[in-house]
């Protein structure tokens, strides 16, 4: 019900701003708005408000919206009303009208950036975590623990903020020049080869194929919980306790001690243990259990946690109003720009068409961050409204982008195209719009299925 009603709550919104757009342009050009719908097909709902007597709906399927306005091609107008026409306006006054839904998700997502700037986003310190070998951060000379302060003079503040100056500077196929401040405290300047990265990386995890993961701090072998059946709670083990050794092996992290636990299914383990700062040996034996096919080693134990270590790496990023605002319309720039280029790389081939989302992705994705709190719900929509401002510009005949290039040839030619290219562009652009909504589909519906 959360994820549904958080769908339904972010449709509204962002179509009621998308129409209104249109709307508010429309009248502002005197043209006569007969409809104001949100959703297509049958009218469930509506209600007449003005002087013009424009019909507010709700129509059935709520999957989009519209503005209805008086036009001479979709019914007749009567002789006093033809000033008011939409097709009767001047050419700039159509393109206005056409372009300003698309702009009003553009400037909806600034104002949600900018609110979400002022009051705070959550986020990860951007400390590095171990460096792979042979990864382009290793040949960087980067240094796990070292925190990124800025990448090519732009100041970042959490992962995520590097993970979108990177991804622009791939798309852009530009080498990264990174500002760190290691352990020490001390600035260094490192140039980061990113060239050996194509757009078809862009489908996975690119920033483990860069060697760059976030800094984890180190979860040592101490027993934090203790199941009443378990291996561990039967053998003598409490918590608190320290493991040092297993079969003679020391044993530093609690992921080693895991992976000699799973290794060791049905098998004696005799440890060494450290409790209240006096040293233990104890036997145990893991209980063996099958795992996605694999027979490893449990023993009911759960780590114990330093959580102060893991606050210190969160961080809020806010910023006063002005520099809220100001970021905020840099935010949008940079998500639009970032969305049209790998929009182009998919046209290209470059990007698989897996990236391509559906409603049930987009339905799936304003759950979860409903449920992660105002602002993650509040990102989810500046996103989403950029993403639909973007593809209804895109110049495809049914979109606002291909009333546009028809209106824009209109303008340099200096009269209308013809009847015939309208009709086979719509015919067009219907079987573009209905093959990617039938990948999108298919994306959400393999994702569902196939995880």
């Amino acid at each position: 019900m959360i994820t549904l009603l958080a769908f339904v709550v972010a449709i509204v919104v962002l179509v009621v701003f998308h129409e209104y757009g249109h709307y508010l342009v429309a009248r502002w050009c005197d043209v006569k708005v007969l409809r104001f719908s949100v959703g297509f097909g049958n009218v469930i709902y509506s209600r007449r408000f003005g002087k013009d007597g424009t019909e507010w709906a709700l129509s059935a399927i709520p999957l989009g919206g519209y503005v209805k306005m008086l036009d001479e091609r979709e019914g007749e107008v009567a002789p006093n009303e033809l000033r008011r026409a939409f097709n009767r306006k001047p050419v700039l006054q159509r393109m206005a009208i056409v372009v300003a839904g698309p702009l009003a998700n553009l400037l909806l997502a600034v104002v949600l950036y900018w609110a979400l700037f002022m009051y705070g986003v959550p986020g990860i310190k951007p400390v590095l975590g171990e460096i792979a070998p042979g990864t382009p951060a290793a040949v960087a000379a980067l240094q796990a623990e070292s925190t990124l302060v800025s990448i090519n003079g732009q100041a970042v503040q959490s992962w995520q903020e590097v993970r979108w100056n990177l991804l622009e500077l791939i798309l852009q196929q530009r080498a990264a020049k990174l500002e760190l401040r290691n352990k020490a405290g001390d600035v260094v300047l490192r140039e980061l080869d990113m060239s050996r990265l194509s757009a078809a990386d862009l489908d996975g995890d690119f920033m483990r194929k860069l060697g760059l993961l976030p800094y984890q701090p180190p979860v040592y072998p101490i027993i934090g919980q203790l199941t009443e059946d378990g291996a561990a709670a039967q053998a003598g083990m409490r918590t608190g306790d320290r493991v040092l050794s297993v079969n003679g092996q020391s044993i530093a992290l609690w992921e080693d001690w895991v992976k000699v636990v799973r290794a060791h299914p049905g098998q004696l383990l005799r440890l060494e243990i450290e409790r209240d700062g006096v040293r233990r040996a104890m036997s145990l034996t893991p209980v063996a259990v099958m795992d996605k096919g694999e027979r490893i080693g449990r023993i009911g134990a759960g780590a114990q946690i330093d959580r102060s270590a893991f606050r210190a790496l969160l961080t809020d990023v806010r910023y006063p109003p002005l520099q809220a605002l100001s970021e905020g319309v840099r935010k949008t720039w940079e998500t639009a720009t970032i969305s049209l280029k790998m929009m182009g790389k998919m046209v290209l081939g470059e990007v698989s068409l897996k990236n391509l989302s559906g409603p049930i992705t987009i339905a799936d994705y304003a759950g979860q961050s409903a449920q992660m709190g105002l602002g993650a719900y509040v990102g989810f929509l500046a996103l989403i409204s950029i993403s639909l401002g973007i593809l209804n510009l895109l110049p495809i005949p049914l979109l606002d982008g291909g009333h546009l290039l028809y209106y824009s040839v209109e303008f340099f030619k200096g009269s209308p195209v013809s009847d015939d290219l309208w009709e086979a562009g719509q015919k067009v652009g219907i079987a573009l719009l209905v093959t990617m909504m039938a990948f999108a589909l298919y994306n959400d519906v393999s994702r569902l299925i196939l995880g």
